[in-house]
């Protein structure tokens, strides 16, 4: 059968569409950092932790501008995260002395002993921790989950509770 030029037009019109507001769609996610460069020390170092814009506002990031949650469950500065809870929000752990880059306050960083042997980074008095459905900087797909017997949430520039809603992006599964 042979199509004439005018339906072979209209179909690759109707393909499209769909095509562009998918790509729109992609373009409208709050929840990502507007600044992808990781924090530096003021040596120009990697930080340890830093502080990047998001939908949520300022948040805490790692040295590579991923989001840094506190989990409700620890008790001061002590982890309550252990065992399978670390496989899907891995503490941050550091070697030497935590480092902070623009917009952290160095006087709200510290470390605490975990019951595993490491030394987990503590900002403002919460051990922060990662969450494995944040595939890349400026995710926040952790927020407000409820796993593991607490929820778990961002921090602030001052080291605070982020309780804006949970995130439009990414499935969110808190395991």
């Amino acid at each position: 059968m042979i199509r004439s030029r005018p339906f072979v037009r209209s179909l690759a019109g109707a393909a499209v569409v769909p095509l562009i507001a998918l790509a729109l769609a992609g373009c409208g996610s709050s929840n990502k950092a507007s600044a992808s460069s990781p924090p530096t020390a003021s040596n120009g170092q990697p930080a340890t932790v830093g502080i990047t814009n998001t939908g949520l506002g300022k948040i805490l990031v790692d040295g590579q501008g991923r989001t840094l949650y506190l989990f409700q469950k620890d008790s001061g500065t002590t982890s309550a995260c252990t065992g399978s809870c670390t496989t899907f929000w891995p503490p941050l752990t550091a070697t030497g002395t935590p480092t902070v880059g623009s917009g952290a306050n160095s006087s709200l960083i510290a470390t605490a002993m975990r019951s595993d042997g490491k030394t987990q980074v503590v900002y403002n008095g919460h051990p922060v921790y990662l969450y494995t459905g944040d595939h890349k900087a400026g995710d926040t797909t952790g927020q407000g989950l409820v796993a593991f017997g607490g929820g778990w949430f961002a921090l602030s520039a001052a080291g605070d509770q982020i309780s804006s809603s949970a995130p439009s992006s990414g499935s969110g599964n808190g395991y």
